[in-house]
């Protein structure tokens, strides 16, 4: 007998074998797997599901964002440009305030200036009265003690000068 051809009685023993194997696996284990295949694909679907929804939600999240940062750079922006136009504001009043300023130094300067000059110039013309009142009194060699009649003198050739 070789293995074409078995032995009947080997053959039902190991057909029984096989079928009582193949019963407890049919009815104990093949269900228990399936409940686990089920559990598992359960599980995979509700992570997908919630992986889903945790994407839809993020993107949600990202499009707020977005939204955020776009809303706060053109606010940047608006601020840049106010802070410009206030600087530049500010700039040009510190600018007409400085030329204010110069223009009132300027002035003043001039008036103090011309009264300077017209100090300066009466100063001189007494000390001019009193050195050629001296040279005449030398040149003629008296003194000139008539006062009022120098200085008339005196006046009227300034006068004649300028």
């Amino acid at each position: 007998m070789g293995p074409l051809k078995p032995n009947l009685v080997d053959l039902l023993v190991a057909l029984l074998c096989f079928v009582a194997v193949f019963a407890v696996m049919a009815k104990v284990l093949l269900p228990r797997i399936g409940k686990v295949l089920e559990v598992r694909e359960y599980a995979i679907e509700g992570v997908t599901g919630l992986a889903g929804g945790t994407r839809l939600e993020a993107q949600r999240v990202l499009a707020v964002y977005q939204a955020e940062l776009t809303a706060a750079r053109q606010e940047a922006s608006r601020i840049r440009q106010a802070a410009l136009e206030e600087g530049a504001a500010l700039l040009a009043e510190v600018r007409a305030e400085g030329l204010r300023a110069r223009e009132e130094l300027v002035a003043a300067s001039a008036v103090q200036l011309q009264a300077d000059r017209v100090l300066a110039e009466a100063g001189l013309r007494e000390d001019v009265l009193g050195l050629a009142t001296e040279l005449a009194g030398r040149i003629l060699g008296e003194p000139l003690t008539d006062a009022r009649r120098n200085r008339s003198v005196a006046d009227a050739f300034f006068a004649e000068v300028e």
